[in-house]
């Protein structure tokens, strides 16, 4: 937020992705108080995966970090962008914790259940909910919808909110909306957080190239195409 507040530089990665001083510092943090948690587990961060960094994580269990989730509507100053911290262990998400700085909110699932904070408030059990008789809520991305719009177009779209980075899986865990699909790129650190949360809250990923649910660990971090529901009936 030091920086979002500033008039901060937007560099090109080699894949032509935008990253800022917030990503990398943001990034730094998080993986040096992870160091200090859980010195035993290596954490693989989105801009450390991009320098060259690749630590060991055949032993299966690993963080999966994306220091800021939605770059693009944070060099717009949008409130869209999150901090995802993920657990990973045999190729599933375990753990996750998603916060949203410009919002005040954080989202967290484990086996535990799902849970929302607003600011400093209590924690509050959230879970995704069945979907209505007169029709769904989709979540459909700011940047990256015109796939997403062509896919809807085979179910009952009551309505729909357009939202940024993972804060899409984060309202289908509070039942604030039914299904987003996904059809554009998306990276393991970007989604594992957020699908620890929908999860924990009985919703579900399904990878739309028929291979399951999605997985983490491997050899090519890209993930397939999705979609996310709440729960089904």
């Amino acid at each position: 937020m030091e920086v979002y507040r500033t008039d901060f530089a937007v560099r090109a990665k080699a894949d032509k992705s935008p990253v800022t001083e917030a990503d990398e510092r943001a990034e730094a943090y998080v993986l040096q108080k992870l160091g200090k948690l859980a010195p035993g587990i290596p954490a693989v961060g989105e801009e450390l995966y991009a320098a060259g960094g690749r630590p060991d994580i055949s032993g299966g269990r690993f963080w999966l970090v994306d220091a800021l989730d939605g770059t693009t509507e944070f060099t717009k100053r949008g409130e869209d962008f999150t901090v995802n911290i993920a657990l990973i262990e045999k190729g599933a998400p375990v753990l996750g914790v998603v916060h949203a700085p410009a919002l005040a909110l954080t989202f967290w699932g484990s086996p535990a259940g799902a849970f929302r904070s607003r600011g400093d408030g209590a924690a509050e059990h959230i879970q995704a909910r069945l979907p209505a008789a007169d029709g769904l809520v989709s979540l459909t991305s700011k940047s990256h919808r015109s796939q997403e719009d062509e896919f809807l177009k085979d179910y009952a779209i009551k309505a729909d909110i357009p939202r940024g980075s993972s804060l899409k899986l984060c309202l289908l865990a509070a039942g604030e909306a039914d299904i987003h699909p996904r059809l554009g790129p998306t990276s393991e650190w970007d989604i594992a957080a957020g699908h620890a949360v929908l999860n924990a809250a009985g919703g579900s990923i399904v990878a739309l190239d028929g291979s399951g649910t999605l997985r983490y660990g491997k050899a090519n971090v890209l993930n397939p195409t999705f979609v996310a529901r709440g729960r089904m009936a």
